[in-house]
């Protein structure tokens, strides 16, 4: 049985160029129209090399956490208030000094469009929960070592920092520096309990 044709494009350069869309436009945003100019590629080969736009999408996302993920290296810190205060400031510099759009799509790519574009609003917002949650098994971990007084809220905290990096995301996304968002980091860590 012969095989089809072969691809006349870079499947992860096109990756890489939908990403981009979808971080500027949000999925709601972002048209097939936008993501074939933008990819070089129509739509036949799209579908055929990467699915419908939700399934494209969410090989982003993938492609987006190989990218940008620092939590889990700024999380194996052997203190949790390092390892918070690592996350924050990788965070800023890969928001910051990234090829491409300034901020995070997983804040940027749940903040426009409609109906359509609800399941993946549930999915980015899940993949968030998710990074909350490792936080918070960070801080639990911290709390059962005696790093953090049992008084401690780790449920709370562990918000606390995951709306302190949401914004950063959206100040990043407005334009502001990193020099800018890394004078935030002393005053967000004057919220550590202890």
């Amino acid at each position: 049985m012969a095989g089809g044709r072969p691809r006349a494009f870079d499947a992860d350069q096109a990756l890489d160029k939908a990403l981009t869309v979808f971080w500027q436009k949000g999925y709601g945003g972002t048209s097939l129209p936008d993501l074939t100019e933008a990819m070089g590629i129509n739509r036949p080969s799209l579908y055929a090399a990467f699915g419908n736009k939700e399934q494209l999408f969410l090989k982003v996302l993938a492609r987006y956490g190989e990218r940008m993920g620092c939590m889990v290296q700024a999380l194996d810190k052997p203190l949790a208030r390092d390892a918070v205060e690592a996350l924050l400031t990788s965070v800023i510099d890969k928001q910051t000094t990234c090829d491409g759009p300034k901020g995070c799509l997983m804040v940027q790519g749940a903040l426009s469009g409609g109906d359509t574009a609800e399941k993946m609003r549930a999915e980015l917002s899940r993949r968030r929960a998710a990074g909350e949650t490792a936080l918070r098994d960070r801080l639990e971990r911290a709390q059962a070592e005696g790093e953090l007084p049992d008084s401690t809220d780790v449920a709370t905290l562990a918000k606390y920092y995951s709306t302190i990096l949401s914004g950063l995301a959206v100040q990043a996304a407005g334009g502001a520096s990193g020099d800018d968002l890394r004078a935030l980091v002393p005053f967000a860590m004057r919220a550590w309990p202890g």
